[in-house]
């Protein structure tokens, strides 16, 4: 299969490619690096990749920013930024992607255990990371040609436990190898409106 990887070049990006690329074509697209680049918050740059990138198979997005502040703090600016990103920005992907892909193909977003279990200053990324499992679960039961999609829901990772661990006391790291088998499973896999939980 032709498998495009959005945010090939991040820890789990990179993690998934190489999984893929054991017995698939991997397309690695990233922001500013990678063999294309996109800014998935515009709706252009994301149908201007599909057309230089033409048919195929599947489509992974591992990206998408947002902000962690208190909530006494907080400005609907900060909170735009997860909105227009890492949802606006996976939907962007969603809904191009199903004018693009093959029959059969499949499409897999990125939310994240902050969605069911919320920490200290990250509301942003609480309802952004739920926002996104519900459009999966709604999407999937309207896509056509047999188009399939899936969430992968991860904790934070071991790999990001540096810059991250003070926001998640408690919460048990998991390596990056080890989610992206999730989302080799949602892309090798016949299950649509899933959301896979690597905790």
């Amino acid at each position: 299969m032709k498998v495009i990887v959005i945010g090939a070049t991040g820890t789990i990006g990179k993690a998934v490619s190489e999984q893929l690329a054991t017995r698939h074509e991997v397309i690695r697209v990233g922001n500013t690096n990678g063999q294309y680049q996109v800014d998935i918050a515009d709706p252009t740059s994301v149908e201007a990749l599909f057309a230089r990138v033409g048919k195929a198979d599947a489509v992974v997005v591992a990206a998408g920013n947002v902000h962690f502040g208190p909530l006494s703090e907080i400005t609907p600016q900060q909170l735009h930024i997860g909105l227009q990103h890492k949802l606006m920005g996976q939907v962007n992907v969603a809904l191009t992607a199903q004018r693009h892909l093959n029959d059969g193909g499949s499409i897999t977003l990125t939310s994240g255990i902050v969605g069911d279990e919320p920490i200290r200053y990250g509301v942003s990324a609480t309802m952004v990371n739920a926002a996104v499992e519900g459009f999966v679960r709604a999407a999937a039961i309207e896509l056509p040609r047999g188009l399939r999609i899936n969430g992968i829901n991860p904790s934070v990772l071991q790999e990001s436990m540096d810059a991250y661990g003070p926001y998640f006391y408690g919460f048990e790291p998991v390596p990056a190898m080890r989610v992206a088998q999730a989302y080799v499973k949602s892309v090798d896999g016949l299950h649509t409106g899933r959301v896979y939980r690597v905790w």
